[in-house]
């Protein structure tokens, strides 16, 4: 099973939320995931990111692939990963 860390989006239209969190890569965007690992909110000045840096640690290091944009989100949280 090939593990991804990416977002899933929440929120009303034109007002997204999103949720870090750590899903099958084969699930959809809004599907099936497997944990809760953080947030996004880009509406916010400035955006708020919070990562429970304990989880994605231990998943990165299990071999969890993160999207290009959880990469970004990370090094902006301050884990440098």
């Amino acid at each position: 099973m090939a593990v991804k860390i990416r977002l899933r989006r929440m929120g009303a239209k034109k007002a997204p939320f999103y949720r870090i969190v750590v899903a099958d890569s084969r699930s959809p965007r809004d599907g099936r995931f497997v944990e809760e690992i953080g947030y996004y909110n880009p509406i916010t000045e400035p955006a708020t990111i919070k990562v429970d840096e304990e989880k994605a640690a231990e998943w990165l290091k299990n071999g969890a692939q993160p999207t290009e944009i959880v990469k970004k989100l990370f090094v902006r949280a301050g884990l440098n990963k």
